[in-house]
């Protein structure tokens, strides 16, 4: 047997810190689905074939409130938008893969799997890109299904007062504040917190809040590194 190469370790190691935190959010989704009335079975399909902690969590609670189907997909589409921004981004490191390795990558991308990589990417020219994709991805990826279909299985037994509600939060958390090196990054982190805020607060629907408030978040950060907001 081969040598497990070096970058995909690296990709498990940095993403362990974040594995925490998934497995509560992930807990999350799996009860969600069988309180919403899918079987076992069809909580641990859906998750395995949409592979998208928020939009799975809006998907189910539009199934359990009889949204018609088109609401429900199209409420998935705008929710994970933000994934085409990801994909652009990411996509000049992924020009020398195969068509197999991409689309891998594409079903794998995630909000930490893209972070963590364009970052070790943006640092170290010499990296081992795929492998260390498929380190954070993938290993993201058997946590997030390991603790789905354990929350599909333990359903209510799981108490309430465990806040299991405040994961999905803290994962993300845990990713924008390193991120906020200058004052660009900090006014777009900061203006896309508050507009997300903002637009739930309005009752604006199809949980289009993640969307609007990366296009302004986005926007702003932009303006304020015009204007020389990186000194």
């Amino acid at each position: 047997m081969g040598t497990v190469p070096p970058d995909l370790l690296d990709g498990v190691r940095d993403a362990a810190p974040l594995h925490l935190g998934l497995v509560p959010f992930g807990l999350v989704a799996g009860v969600a689905a069988v309180e919403q009335g899918l079987s076992v079975l069809h909580a641990i399909g859906f998750s395995s074939i949409v592979f998208a902690g928020a939009s799975q969590l809006a998907m189910i609670e539009l199934l359990g409130a009889d949204a018609p189907l088109a609401i429900v997909i199209g409420t998935a589409v705008m929710v994970n938008l933000r994934m085409m921004m990801y994909s652009a981004s990411i996509a000049p490191y992924f020009r020398s893969f195969a068509t197999r390795s991409k689309t891998l990558a594409s079903y794998l991308l995630t909000d930490q799997a893209y972070a963590l990589s364009i970052a070790r990417y943006d640092h170290d020219t010499g990296t081992d890109r795929l492998a260390y994709y498929i380190g954070v991805a993938a290993s993201l990826w058997v946590v997030w299904q390991s603790s789905t279909i354990a929350g599909a299985f333990l359903g209510e037994s799981l108490p309430p007062e465990w806040g299991f509600e405040f994961a999905a939060p803290l994962v993300f958390l845990a990713l924008l504040v390193p991120t906020l090196k200058d004052r660009a990054s900090t006014a777009s982190g900061l203006t896309g917190g508050v507009v997300a805020v903002a637009v739930v607060v309005a009752g604006v629907p199809f949980h289009a809040d993640i969307m609007i408030a990366a296009v302004v978040g986005v926007a702003v950060g932009l303006f304020v590194d015009s204007r020389g907001g990186a000194a």
